[in-house]
């Protein structure tokens, strides 16, 4: 939770129109074959069709499936994994949170919030290389850490289901293979987008534009 590197957080404006509507054709949005909920699925043609990753890669954290999906700036998914995410649901920080120990933050404020984030890798106070998306928030994509929760945590990982996987501080935690082989060679190696999808409210009100209404 502790932060080293200065990243940004913008959170689009509301359109009750830009992602209810399905999508009437492809838009060279590639997942590989992998399971994709209906929300993610039509957040990842918006961006492809939009632009709105402006050329990065980009990523998607689906809350209610708590999944990561890592995609080429074209849209091809490059990998997915089941992910912890924070242990409260809500799609707010609440203030001050970056700030405190993590050991004292209380359980309703472990969450992880929803919004589009400029990511950009980094390292923690211990130096470990990790991707800040909410530096405000200290939040960041890491790999599963050594430790005495470490096989808690990896049972959690690989449970089916989703509220299992409903255990960090808030930050997103993938298994440390997935981190090698997938988040470190594109989002750990420059900037990039992270779309966190709500759990509490419609997707249209964090994400829709009336520029992508009209692609829809």
């Amino acid at each position: 939770m502790f932060r080293g590197a200065r990243t940004f957080c913008v959170v689009v404006g509301a359109c009750a129109a830009a992602l209810c509507a399905p999508s009437t054709r492809a838009i060279g949005v590639d997942f590989g074959g992998e399971q994709v909920s209906q929300e993610a699925r039509r957040v990842a043609q918006w961006i492809v069709a939009s632009g709105d990753n402006h050329g990065l890669t980009f990523a998607i954290v689906d809350k209610k499936d708590a999944r990561l999906f890592v995609f080429e700036p074209g849209g091809r998914v490059i990998g997915a994994t089941p992910a912890l995410l924070g242990l409260a649901p809500g799609d707010h920080s609440l203030p001050g949170v970056g700030e405190k120990d993590p050991d004292l933050l209380k359980p309703f404020e472990r969450t992880t919030p929803a919004g589009r984030f400029e990511s950009e890798p980094g390292r923690n106070h211990t130096g470990e290389a990790i991707v800040w998306f909410d530096y405000d928030a200290a939040l960041a994509i890491h790999r599963l850490r050594p430790g005495r929760t470490h096989a808690a945590r990896t049972k959690r990982l690989a449970s089916p289901t989703a509220a299992e996987r409903r255990a960090s501080l808030g930050c997103v935690v993938v298994p440390a293979p997935f981190y090698d082989s997938v988040v470190r060679p594109t989002l750990g190696r420059g900037r990039g987008v992270v779309y966190v999808l709500p759990e509490t409210r419609p997707v249209h009100e964090v994400f829709g534009n009336e520029r992508v209404a009209r692609q829809f």
